[in-house]
């Protein structure tokens, strides 16, 4: 298990590993977004390329200056489309591996960064 450096607070990613992510006190097991200011939200799909227009609806509405995406089947790329939506909007996007993608959120965030983490913890079955 992987741990993540920051200041305590419940926008702060404690640890991932492969399964699980610990948010605060929380243990999250199933694909969730989550803010600079620790809301989490959870999410139905079940891989970064199955987000659905309607998921993703809410998060352009926030208008976050980079939504960061990580998954614990390594690095994912994202349809044409999807990556159109976030660039037309001017929102910056990066797609990585789970461990990366948690320390980055962690970095942008305590930076007082506009982020949000789409963050998918199961691996491919």
């Amino acid at each position: 298990m992987g741990l993540v450096a920051g200041t305590p607070s419940t926008a702060q990613i404690r640890s991932y590993a492969d399964g699980e992510i610990r948010v605060g006190e929380q243990r999250l097991r199933t694909a969730f977004a989550l803010d600079a200011q620790g809301a989490i939200t959870p999410l139905a799909a079940a891989h970064p390329q199955m987000l659905a227009a309607d998921e993703l609806a809410p998060l352009f509405e926030a208008r976050p200056e980079v939504v960061v995406i990580g998954w614990a089947g390594g690095q994912s790329f994202l349809p044409a489309a999807q990556r159109h939506a976030f660039l037309e909007r001017r929102i910056g996007l990066e797609v990585m591996a789970l461990g990366p993608a948690c320390r980055t959120f962690n970095l942008l965030a305590a930076d007082g960064r506009r982020v949000v983490a789409l963050l998918f913890p199961q691996p491919p079955a």
